[in-house]
């Protein structure tokens, strides 16, 4: 009797959403040739800016986008500024900033708005289609270049050396974070108040500083 073979049905996967908020005609229009013709992906939405796509959002409840590409730099509200109003309408969609913008500063900005990835527009099609799918499985993706500053900024700082002051200096400048005035640093170290300013007219050449406030700040930052 011949066996029986057992039919085996491949479920077809499901289409990764994306929307693309991009005010460069050119980058727009690459992006919507690499995502709209690749069955991989359903383009659901393409913008030139943040407000166009905030009301598409709020009159077009069937745009929901697993993934978005947005832009920093846009005409009138910046993509970083549009994170917040995007994820209170959509706090599904994971944003990937693809953007000129490499400083620090913007790159933080984006991360601490909610942004879940950050691609420089230096990324070629390819890579910018395999970070999609990374983030489309759970994942994050940052251009190297990103990540090297992100991981530079969670190194451990090398540890300041410590200016080099005499323990009568250093009894001073503990007088000093304490509040006492020169007197009472006087009366406390039994030494005159003219002793006193002359120490710490040397503390302020060794520390390189000007002023009172200067030397608590570098004292409580562990610098003297």
């Amino acid at each position: 009797m011949p066996s029986q073979v057992c039919p085996i049905y491949l479920c077809p996967m499901k289409a990764t959403s994306l929307a693309i908020v991009e005010d460069d005609l050119i980058v727009r229009e690459s992006l919507q040739t690499l995502f709209g013709e690749n069955p991989q992906f359903e383009l659901q939405a393409v913008h030139g800016n943040v407000e166009d796509f905030l009301k598409a959002l709020e009159t077009t409840p069937q745009i929901q986008p697993n993934i978005l590409l947005l832009d920093i730099q846009l005409p009138g509200m910046s993509g970083i500024a549009g994170i917040p109003h995007i994820k209170r309408l959509r706090p599904s969609t994971n944003i990937v900033m693809l953007t000129t913008f490499e400083d620090s500063e913007s790159i933080f900005a984006a991360l601490c708005a909610g942004a879940c990835s950050y691609l420089s527009k230096q990324t070629s099609l390819v890579n910018i289609r395999d970070a999609v799918i990374t983030v489309s499985r759970g994942g994050s993706y940052m251009s190297p270049s990103v990540a090297r500053k992100v991981v530079e900024h969670f190194s451990p700082k090398p540890k300041k050396e410590s200016a080099h002051l005499t323990d009568r200096q250093l009894d001073i400048v503990r007088c000093i974070v304490d509040g006492l005035s020169y007197k009472m640093i006087a009366d406390r170290l039994d030494i005159s108040i003219d002793t006193v300013r002359t120490h710490i007219m040397h503390v302020y050449r060794a520390l390189n500083i000007n002023s009172k406030g200067e030397l608590i700040r570098k004292s409580l930052e562990g610098e003297v």
